[in-house]
């Protein structure tokens, strides 16, 4: 029940601004989960969510993906082994990796989670990310770039 749960803010964060616990507790229940404010504050810890601004003095839960203290080494290690470049295009990320290894960082960049990301395409040295917004794109290019080690 918790990991379904847990799955479900993860959901509903993404697809929506959640400015409050209380907010979310709300979602929550509109989708059959019966939860308190300090289960959902338990939770959010879990998770690792922080509030990211979204301007006009308002901010929403979000995931911490590039600070999360359960992200696995080995996807680190495979996204510092095979990147070679990132850039983007609009609101598409296109990353180069050592020939052969797109397919690997793909999977390690999937694995991570991020939001901003609707889809990824990965070839023999190229990723193409289809990302929701350009301003999401330059988001996402400064958190992967954080993840590089280079």
């Amino acid at each position: 029940m918790k990991n379904a749960r847990l799955r479900k803010i993860l959901e509903i964060i993404e697809k929506e601004a959640i400015e409050t616990q209380d907010e979310l507790c709300a979602r929550l229940s509109k989708e059959g989960y019966n939860v308190t404010q300090a289960t959902v504050s338990r939770d959010i810890k879990s998770l690792h969510l922080y509030k990211q601004n979204i301007g006009n003095g308002r901010s929403k839960y979000a995931v911490d993906t590039v600070n999360d203290y359960e992200l696995d080494e080995k996807y680190l290690r495979v996204l510092n082994d095979g990147f070679v470049s990132i850039d983007m295009a609009q609101n598409i990320l296109v990353i180069k990796t050592v020939s052969g290894m797109a397919m690997a960082v793909a999977a390690a960049i999937d694995s991570m989670h991020f939001a901003e990301i609707v889809g990824t395409i990965a070839g023999d040295d190229t990723i193409m990310m289809a990302v929701r917004t350009v301003e999401d794109t330059k988001l996402l290019l400064e958190k992967i770039s954080q993840l590089i080690k280079k």
